[in-house]
């Protein structure tokens, strides 16, 4: 079966199709098996109309590809999967297609990348010993060697972009900012390395003297300087994004307190939470850098 919907047809959005006063995409279909991969219920709304034809786009390929497509069309319009249809048909494609990265099957699926791992986890499945990313390049799953060459890069030339130093060693982006953090936390670059053990309960890093403080009033006067910019502040987009950075500014006495007072019970869900949001951000910081460093080298107009 090539739809990863499992809730069946849903009689509202069926309706809502009937209403349409604009023109609907086309139906895709698995040629081999003449399967719809997505639009079922356009399909159904056009059987309702008493229509005889529908527009329709053929594709070809294996079912486990065309059940990709399905995924990819179905999450990036008309009615919205489940979570719970995300993560099943992340495992199914985990399962089809196992040479594929986590933040691959991420991007398919609508679902972090994350969510992903603990999935293949928790399905047994050992891994390959390289996978291959959404940018089609392969790349070793254990990356220690290249982590480590990483982390040579960085403390020899800082100023160097997570972009730059990710082409020149061969691995994401992302996972450069993770050596990065690393290193500035005194740990080594591996997750598997020699760390600091946390034995007991810290602080956050941002309460302690000095160089907390001192970080916190830097921060907040560049965000002062942000409210002052008028292509921020009299754009809606603008307006949105310094309420965000606002959000996420307040001074680590307050983190503390924040973290204190999250009930116990709770504490692994707020950090899921807090985590994908996490890695939010950092996706959208290496949109930006990408695009800085696009524009420094003349790409971008």
């Amino acid at each position: 079966m090539c739809s990863p919907r499992t809730s069946g047809e849903d009689p509202d959005h069926v309706e809502t199709l009937l209403s349409a006063e604009w023109e609907l995409p086309p139906i895709l279909v698995h040629r081999p098996t003449m399967r719809v991969v997505d639009g079922l219920h356009r399909l159904r709304a056009a059987q309702v109309r008493g229509d005889t034809k529908i527009q329709a786009r053929f594709i070809d390929g294996t079912e486990s590809d065309a059940f990709v497509l399905a995924v990819e069309a179905n999450i990036r319009h008309g009615l919205p999967l489940s979570l719970a249809d995300r993560k099943r048909a992340a495992v199914q494609i985990i399962g089809t297609h196992p040479q594929w990265s986590d933040r691959r099957v991420a991007s398919a699926t609508g679902i972090s990348a994350g969510t992903v791992a603990d999935l293949r986890k928790r399905g047994g499945e050992s891994g390959n010993e390289a996978r291959i990313g959404r940018d089609g390049r392969i790349r070793p799953v254990d990356s220690s060697e290249r982590r480590r060459l990483a982390a040579d890069l960085i403390r020899n030339d800082p100023g160097l972009s997570l972009r730059q130093v990710a082409k020149q060693v061969g691995i994401s982006p992302e996972t450069v900012r993770d050596v990065r953090g690393r290193l500035e936390r005194g740990e080594s670059p591996t997750p598997n390395g020699s760390r600091r053990l946390r034995t007991r309960q810290h602080p956050l890093n941002l309460t302690e003297p000095d160089l907390g403080h001192a970080l916190d009033r830097e921060r907040l006067a560049v965000l002062e300087r942000l409210k002052a910019d008028p292509t921020l502040r009299l754009s809606e987009v603008g307006r949105i994004l310094l309420r965000m950075l606002t959000m996420h500014s307040i001074d680590g006495q307050e983190w503390e307190r924040i973290l204190q007072g999250v009930p116990p019970h709770l504490y692994g869900v707020v950090a899921g939470f807090a985590r994908d949001h996490a890695r939010v951000w950092a996706g959208f910081a290496d949109h930006l850098e990408n695009r800085a460093t696009d524009l420094a080298a003349g790409v971008i107009a």
